[in-house]
């Protein structure tokens, strides 16, 4: 996994705007929005990769992502499906103990 694949995910989740959705899970999707983004930016700006707390951060994330999105819109769907891909690249940088 190279970061130059992680960066140009990165890109263009980025050129996307928040999609337009109601939903009780608003608020959790966007931390969860704001929390993977954040690993990213961690991610591409620091040599050494993701350590084990971000790690546990974004498996965390996914694993909710998958629990708040059943509902959502096409629209919707396909952001929040780029986001997934953005984390599950983060974790295959990460070497198997």
């Amino acid at each position: 996994m190279t970061r130059q694949l992680i960066e140009t995910a990165w890109n263009q989740h980025r050129g996307n705007g928040w999609p337009q959705f109601s939903s009780q899970n608003q608020g959790q999707l966007m931390t969860l929005d704001t929390v993977i983004s954040g690993c990213v930016v961690y991610y591409l700006d620091t040599p050494g990769g993701l350590d084990r707390q971000r790690v546990t951060i974004v498996q965390d994330c996914l694993h909710d992502l998958d629990n708040l999105t059943g509902e959502l819109d096409a629209n919707s769907q396909t952001y929040f499906l780029r986001l997934r891909r953005l984390g599950e690249l983060l974790l295959a940088t990460v070497p198997h103990e």
